[in-house]
């Protein structure tokens, strides 16, 4: 950060620079160390992902050295062992895809950590994030040309990333936030994608984020609409692009196309209640459910939204037909993604702890009091170290070489 002037020019001269602790500074390598792990899954890296098949979520990457027009993606493993020094691109995690890694996209290129693989992987799903390019602007990330990389939202649908001023909303300000400008909403839903998941407005408000302002800005219900396309808290009254009202008040639904009207009994509130066989928690058929006629806007769905959805035969059978039944599985959510990883990540953690347990104790008498002797002159050099640096000067090689050397001159001593 550039010093600020004052006084005709004068800087801040009594400003120091920010310092941290040892313990601050493994506290941030460890929560790094977890940020990995959450958007790896807990992969380790060293087994390529291709026997697992389709996997339900993984990190995937895509190799433009070796595929420029991005038709192909590598698991972990693969972009470290196989297309290492290659330009790739980190596409966090995909749904139902399978590692295509030296297949005949790539040209000759062979994995080499599962050569035997399938000349193609036929249901894998490629986008142009593939390519490097994200959004409905097409701008990479990030991005050379912009001053100030802007936050971008993953849709759960069609797994795109978009910049948050270009998801069809009319200010950045609609999207559910606290007071703090932490996301309340668990999953987004993008104005592309919002069709086809058009059912989701028939099912209670609980299913649908909002921001702390809109839940305290209820108006008279005779005056209220929604936004056009989006779900509302307190309004009873939606409006279409062509003029025509949709009345919730009451216990009928009532669309008005091309002139003509048609109604389909929806009930005020639909049962919650967990769903099986033909009880469904609509109590009428999604098939039936009238033409979108709004205009397309973005969904910001609560957290636990999934579990509410039905999961009755008829219901079940339409999202296979939508080609959304992933949202009915709960290993699809990246909440269980990173439930899993944070679980892989524990067990590791046991492991090294276990193994460093081991170590200790295969160790004699002698060899453990000089490790833990070791152990406990590095903490004590390195804090009187701290306390006697200048903080407002940087950290030199030198003075690293010489805590080490003082270190060094300690156990000279104790072995003397």
């Amino acid at each position: 950060m550039a010093d600020t002037a004052r006084d005709g020019g004068d800087a801040f001269a009594d400003e120091a620079e920010p310092t941290v602790t040892i313990g601050e500074y493994i506290e941030g390598i460890e929560a790094e160390e977890l940020e990995v792990d959450l958007v790896l899954g807990g992969d380790d890296g060293k087994e390529c992902t291709y026997a697992g098949g389709y996997l339900k979520r993984q990190a995937v990457f895509s190799c433009l050295t070796c595929v420029p027009d991005g038709v192909a993606g590598v698991c972990t493993a693969c972009s470290l062992a196989c297309h290492d020094g290659h330009e790739i691109v980190e596409l966090w995690t995909k749904r139902r895809f399978r590692c295509d890694c030296g297949n005949s996209n790539f040209g000759g290129h062979l994995c080499k950590l599962c050569p035997e693989k399938d000349s193609e992987n036929l249901e894998n799903c490629y986008n142009h994030n593939f390519k490097g390019s994200y959004c409905t602007c097409g701008r990479p990330y990030p991005d050379p040309e912009a001053k100030e990389q802007v936050e971008m939202i993953q849709c759960c649908i069609c797994e795109d990333w978009f910049h948050e001023d270009h998801i069809g909303l009319n200010s950045i300000e609609e999207i559910p936030r606290d007071e703090e400008g932490e996301p309340l909403y668990e999953d987004f839903i993008c104005h592309k994608c919002s069709p086809v998941c058009y059912f989701l407005k028939l099912y209670p408000e609980t299913i649908w984020a909002s921001s702390k302002q809109n839940l305290t800005s209820q108006t008279d219900a005779s005056d209220s609409t929604v936004m056009e396309g989006g779900p509302s808290d307190h309004a009873n009254i939606e409006k279409h692009e062509n003029g025509a009202h949709v009345d919730h008040m009451g216990d009928e639904k009532t669309s008005m196309e091309n002139g003509s009207t048609k109604e389909i009994a929806v009930p005020e509130k639909a049962n919650v209640e967990s769903s099986s066989g033909n009880n469904c928690k609509l109590g009428m058929n999604v098939n039936t459910m009238p033409a979108v006629t709004e205009k397309n806007m973005p969904f910001f769905m609560s957290k636990g939204w999934r579990d509410t959805l039905c999961r009755c035969e008829t219901c079940t059978n339409f999202y296979a037909q939508q080609a959304i039944a992933y949202l009915v599985d709960k290993e699809d959510s990246i909440e269980e993604y990173e439930k899993i990883a944070k679980q892989k990540r524990e067990k590791k953690l046991e492991q090294q702890e276990g193994a460093e347990t081991n170590f200790l104790n295969s160790l004699n008498h002698v060899q453990k009091i000089e490790i833990l002797s070791g152990i406990n002159d590095m903490k004590n050099e390195f804090q009187s170290f701290l306390e006697s640096f200048d903080s407002s000067k940087p950290v030199t090689s030198e003075d690293i070489r010489s805590v080490f050397e003082n270190l060094a001159k300690k156990k000279k001593q104790r072995l003397s």
